[in-house]
C-alpha cells in the first residue's frame, strides 16, 4: 500500500509537467500537422472556411500537378547535391581551422579569433552586392560554385570546432602522438576527426540545414529555373497567381521531409554535440 502512495504521489507530481510538454508538443507540431493534411486537400479546397482537420485523397493529384508546374526532381536533386557538398567541404576545412587555432600557437592567433567573431556581427544582407559582383567576375554566376566554395571555411564553423576541440582533446594525448612519430595531418585525421565525431555531427546538420534553406543566395545566383534550389523553385510557383495551391503544399512536404529525417536520425548527436563540454570529469 506505501509503495502505492508513492508510485501515485510520484505521478501526480509529474503530471503538470506532462501536460506542460503537452501543450508545447501540440503548439509547435500541429503547423507541421496541418501542413500535411493541405498536401491532401484538392487545390480549389486550400482556402476552404472551415479549414480542413483530416488528410484527404489528393496527395498524388497534388504531386503530379507540382511536377508540371516546376521541374520539381531536379530541383530536389540540386538542394540535396549542394547540401551535401557544401557540408562535406564546411566540415573538412573548418574542422582543420579549429584544430589549428585550438592546438597551435602563431602569432596573431588572438586577432585572427576575433576577427572572425566580429565578421560574425555583420548582416548578410549588406554583402550581397559585393558577394555578387564578385561572383559574376569570377564568372561563377549562373553556376553552384557561389553556393558552396565562399562558405567552405566559413567563421561559425572554425570558431565552433575551436571551442569543441579545445576542450574534448587533451594536449598530452597530441604530444605523445607527436612522440610516437605520427604526422600532424595524421594527428588531424587519426586523433582529431574521430574525438570530434560529436562536434563535427552538429556542424554537419547546422551547414546541411542552412544550405538546405538557403532561399537568398540561390535566388540571386540561380537564376534559371532548372538550375536552381526547391525553396526558389517553390517561390516561383507561389507567385504564379494562376499556381496550383495544392502542389505547392505537397512540394513544401517534400522539402521539408529531408531536414526531418535528418533530425530524426541525428537528434542524439545533436544533443551530445552540444552538451559536450559542459560537465568536466
Amino acid at each position: 500500500m506505501k509503495q502505492y502512495n508513492k508510485f501515485l504521489a510520484r505521478t501526480g507530481k509529474k503530471v503538470p509537467l506532462y501536460a506542460f510538454l503537452s501543450l508545447f508538443v501540440f503548439i509547435f507540431g500541429f503547423p507541421f500537422y496541418y501542413m500535411f493534411v493541405l498536401s491532401t486537400v484538392p487545390g480549389t479546397q486550400i482556402y476552404r472556411n472551415p479549414p480542413h482537420i483530416f488528410f484527404k485523397t489528393s496527395l498524388f493529384e497534388n504531386i503530379g500537378a507540382l511536377f508540371q508546374d516546376i521541374p520539381f526532381p531536379t530541383n530536389f536533386f540540386n538542394s540535396t547535391a549542394i547540401a551535401v557538398l557544401s557540408t562535406v567541404t564546411v566540415i573538412f576545412f573548418c574542422t582543420m581551422g579549429g584544430f589549428a587555432l585550438a592546438k597551435y600557437e602563431f602569432k596573431f592567433k588572438k586577432a585572427i579569433f576575433f576577427f572572425m567573431l566580429s565578421t560574425m556581427a555583420i548582416p548578410p544582407f549588406l554583402n550581397i552586392i559585393p558577394f555578387f559582383k564578385m561572383m559574376v567576375f569570377f564568372n561563377w554566376y549562373g553556376t553552384w560554385l557561389p553556393l558552396i566554395v565562399p562558405g567552405m571555411a566559413n567563421a561559425f564553423g572554425i570558431l565552433l570546432m575551436t571551442q569543441f576541440m579545445g576542450s574534448s582533446i587533451p594536449d598530452a594525448l597530441l604530444d605523445a602522438a607527436r612522440i610516437d612519430g605520427l604526422t600532424e595531418f595524421g594527428i588531424l585525421t587519426r586523433i582529431a576527426f574521430p574525438l570530434s565525431k560529436s562536434g563535427i555531427a552538429v556542424l554537419g546538420i547546422m551547414t546541411f540545414i542552412n544550405s538546405w534553406n538557403n532561399f537568398l543566395g540561390a535566388l540571386v545566383m540561380l537564376p534559371n529555373i532548372d538550375k536552381t534550389t526547391i525553396p526558389v523553385a517553390l517561390s516561383k510557383l507561389f507567385m504564379q497567381m494562376d499556381g496550383n495551391r495544392g502542389g505547392l503544399m505537397a512540394g513544401t512536404v517534400l522539402a521539408v521531409l529531408p531536414l526531418i529525417i535528418v533530425f530524426i536520425i541525428f537528434n542524439k548527436q545533436i544533443i551530445s554535440g552540444l552538451t559536450a563540454g559542459s560537465v568536466k570529469g
